[in-house]
């Protein structure tokens, strides 16, 4: 059995020696959002989660709880965005006026920007626990944006003469996009193989229609129908193994990843995301 490297999961004494054996917090962010007939609608947070354990017990660390709230319910949504979001909300048995921006108390800028700083937040919140690296893990892809945003703000501060916590984001499908050539998709063969893997009892392939059939919300260069536990557990391996690869030269480098604020404060010139 695998040890437990769940934050939340883990007593006083057991976070320390975690902590200083490894001083890396993954932090999985995701959403609640349409992943085909076939799919739990978490399956993007979930993948998140799983990476972020998996990478804590590869390579050392601790995975935090996952952040299934807070991105904007406006943009880069399936309900609010697609083109076959009409379709979607019929599956749903929701009116598909329930995704207008009228329904919101906030708009689409005011929900980035609280995000930003719900993720802020919870960086600090990494330092103040004692971690030299916070990794935001982004599940649904385009939290990605936010995710780099995030971090490259936090590494510039200014607000400290100490030395800080350094962040960073990825998300699995580009950091192997290179040896796989279906890597990244929406509720495709790449991420239904994932979440198979992670959660098996979730997935039902058999409410899929046969192959060359339209799809609802769903797409990818690899067809759902063709997904298998088994390669979701190869991409995450090695997605996680690039992962912890990275955060490895990020401990032992933190000078070369600093913000330029920090880097003339610190007398270190270099600078990288």
């Amino acid at each position: 059995m695998a040890d437990e490297v769940r934050y939340h999961m883990l007593r006083p004494e057991q976070i320390v020696a975690r902590r200083k054996a490894c001083p890396v917090a993954y932090v999985p962010i995701g959403t609640i959002e349409w992943h085909g007939v076939h799919n739990p609608v978490g399956a993007d947070t979930l993948q998140a989660e799983g990476m972020a354990i998996l990478c804590a017990q590869r390579g050392g660390g601790l995975a935090f709880p996952p952040l299934y709230y807070c991105e904007s319910r406006l943009e880069a949504l399936m309900e609010a965005n697609s083109a076959d979001r009409e379709l979607i909300a019929e599956g749903m048995e929701l009116p598909p006026e329930n995704f207008r921006p009228d329904r919101f108390p906030f708009t689409a800028t005011e929900q980035a920007l609280h995000y930003h700083k719900v993720l802020l937040h919870i960086l600090a919140e990494l330092e103040t626990l004692g971690f030299d690296l916070g990794v935001l893990v982004a599940g649904h892809y385009p939290l990605i944006d936010h995710a780099r945003a995030a971090c490259l703000q936090f590494n510039q501060r200014n607000r400290s003469t100490r030395p800080g916590m350094l962040a960073w984001a990825f998300v699995d499908y580009l950091l192997v996009q290179d040896q796989y050539d279906c890597a990244g998709d929406h509720a495709g063969g790449w991420e239904t193989s994932h979440v198979m893997h992670l959660h098996p009892q979730t997935v039902d392939l058999g409410l899929l229609p046969p192959k060359g059939e339209k799809l609802v919300g769903a797409g990818g260069r690899m067809a759902p129908q063709d997904a298998t536990a088994a390669f979701g557990r190869e991409t995450m391996e090695a997605a996680a193994d690039v992962a912890i690869q990275e955060v490895r030269h990020r401990l032992e480098n933190k000078g070369t990843y600093v913000g330029h604020g920090r880097g003339l404060q610190e007398g270190l010139w270099r600078t990288a995301t």
